[in-house]
């Protein structure tokens, strides 16, 4: 029962997150800004559940790692935005990926043991996935400003890392 439920709402969080993020109209480099900030928020509050939740070892390194990143790269896009004198815009993607993220936290705070762990690692393949097609198909072709851009370009590494990283651990966990 607890597979299916965390199936359906991996689901869910997944085609919300990427419809949301494959908007119709290309957003501005305010709304980039804002989308980057909320996408790297989502995941840090995800992380610091899994650090508190879980007993795993490897599942709460991640988590770690996955705070200490997305916190980073909030602090890079803040600094960005600031020296360009951009305020970060909501937009339907970041509204939707807010919504996904308290949507998961809701669910995660409800899961214990393993299937915690299942649920939250299985969650970050499908994020991090999401997370990379925007940025291959919205935010980089979007963006205008070079320093925006370049910082997008920058962080797509790390992203894919640590979907992999995640993959890693969800073929450890089967």
């Amino acid at each position: 029962m607890n597979r299916t439920i965390s199936a359906l709402i991996a689901g869910m969080l997944t085609l919300g997150t990427t419809a949301a993020m494959a908007q119709s109209a290309a957003p501005s480099d305010a709304q980039i800004a804002g989308i980057v900030v909320a996408a790297n928020t989502v995941d840090i509050n995800a992380g610091m559940v899994a650090k508190s939740k879980s007993h795993n070892k490897e599942v709460k390194e991640f988590a770690q790692r996955m705070v200490t990143d997305h916190s980073g790269v909030n602090k890079q896009a803040t600094a960005l935005v600031t020296k360009l004198h951009v305020a970060p815009e909501e937009s339907a993607t970041s509204t939707s990926l807010k919504e996904g993220g308290v949507a998961n936290l809701k669910h995660l705070h409800s899961l214990k043991g393993k299937a915690f762990d299942k649920a939250y690692v299985d969650n970050e393949v499908i994020y991090h996935q999401a997370v990379l097609d925007a940025i291959d198909k919205t935010l980089l072709p979007s963006a205008q400003n070079a320093e925006l851009k370049d910082l997008i370009t920058k962080v797509r590494p790390a992203i894919d890392a640590h979907l992999q990283h995640a993959k890693e651990i969800q073929a450890s966990m089967k």
